[in-house]
């Protein structure tokens, strides 16, 4: 039986539901890099085999602007954003430009220069997408290394005498970049996954401890989902609740015109009222709104809501979760799961592991918008 991770529809069925909001720029947006070319030959000598390693994660830079940009991060890394916006400009001048010729060539009398341009153009777009999710996993790395948090590496890697166990944990640290509301409904997904119990005491957390290997990938895959879906959540909490406030400060009279610029249905959903009658009664809603907290707002969502928070937008970060998920659990040679083997550990080892996927994803949500601003991912 094939065990590989890369089948999302066999890992969180019930998380393939796209967010249809914009991030705040979470990534600066840094000048064009001067004599880039140069620049970048310059620092290509750096990005060796052995210094791509030294990263110690699970999944490895597979394409040129990847390994070039590992190199960066880890020898020159006050100029890795610059390298980033850089290489992606490049990527997607490329990929265009194939599409060009290739639209071009239709109009061409020789049918076989028009297949020939169509290869070319297919299997740039093939270069680029793997050279893009190389850049949007360095861009998640770089987030944790913000926090001073090391991706757990393969697991195989951290497997001693038969039992797993990761520490540091870091625990603080993978919390500490939420929100209390947003914290509260980990904790919540962490009892749900896990059995975890927020009171529990040292004995507790390190007691032994069994779990199939296929089972654990599985969390950790569907809590990275969760994670995109939280941050995707929150992030629409607080663009209603900004609203709400808006509305609040306007006359009634321009609060109706908000209303039917569609507004309501963009951010209120489709069940609301058509428009607040008075300044009064849209004070009231506010106050009504201000109490909701973020996990009464979740749950309140109807399907499509639902749909458009969790699912994830681009086919680059469908990819990433799979290939890192099979990476992190498969064999380190064929990346697949060949063995369901059952593997002793902890609570505590646990609780990182779906702490780290939770991060994970609420990071892929921030690489994601920012990578797509400048270059255009494919739609999942």
């Amino acid at each position: 039986m094939d065990y590989c991770l890369s089948r999302s529809t066999v890992l969180f069925p019930h998380l393939q539901i796209t967010s249809s909001y914009h991030a705040h720029d979470c990534f600066p947006r840094s000048t064009t890099l001067a004599s880039s070319k140069s620049r970048s030959s310059s620092l290509v000598v750096v990005a060796s085999a052995e210094a791509i390693s030294s990263l110690n994660t699970p999944l490895e830079p597979r394409s040129l602007p990847g390994k070039f940009l590992s190199g960066v991060l880890q020898n020159q890394r006050q100029l890795f954003h610059v390298a980033v916006a850089e290489q992606l400009r490049d990527l997607a001048d490329d990929r265009d430009a194939a599409l060009a010729r290739m639209n071009l060539s239709y109009g061409s009398s020789s049918s076989s220069e028009s297949c020939l341009h169509r290869r070319i153009a297919e299997l740039k777009e093939r270069e680029c997408q793997i050279a893009v999710e190389d850049v949007m996993y360095l861009l998640i790395f770089y987030k944790f290394s913000e926090i001073r948090v090391h991706l757990v590496p393969r697991l195989s890697r951290c497997i001693y005498n038969g039992r797993l166990e990761i520490w540091p944990a870091r625990d603080w640290a993978l919390e500490c970049i939420h929100n209390f509301e947003v914290l509260e409904m980990i904790k919540e997904h962490l009892t749900t996954v896990l059995g975890w119990k927020p009171k529990s005491n040292v004995t507790e957390n390190w007691a032994t401890t069994q779990i199939r290997r296929f089972q654990l990938g599985q969390i950790y895959a569907a809590s990275i989902l969760y994670g995109y879906f939280l941050k995707s959540a929150s992030l629409r909490h607080h663009l209603e609740m900004s609203l709400v406030h808006t509305h609040h400060d306007l006359p009634s009279s321009n609060v109706s015109g908000f209303w039917s610029y569609g507004l309501k249905d963009l951010f209120l959903g489709p069940n609301c009222s058509s428009q607040p009658t008075s300044l009064g009664e849209a004070s009231s809603r506010q106050e009504e709104k201000e109490e909701k907290k973020l996990r009464c707002y979740v749950m309140g969502f109807d399907p499509d809501t639902l749909q458009r928070c969790a699912k994830l937008k681009s086919k680059e970060a469908v990819n990433l979760v799979e290939k890192h998920s099979c990476a992190l659990f498969g064999d380190e040679k064929t990346g697949l799961l060949e063995t369901d083997d059952v593997i002793s550990t902890s609570f505590s080892s646990m609780k990182r592991l779906v702490l780290e996927a939770v991060a994970f994803g609420s990071f892929l949500w921030d690489t994601e918008e920012y990578v797509g601003s400048v270059y255009n991912l494919k739609e999942n």
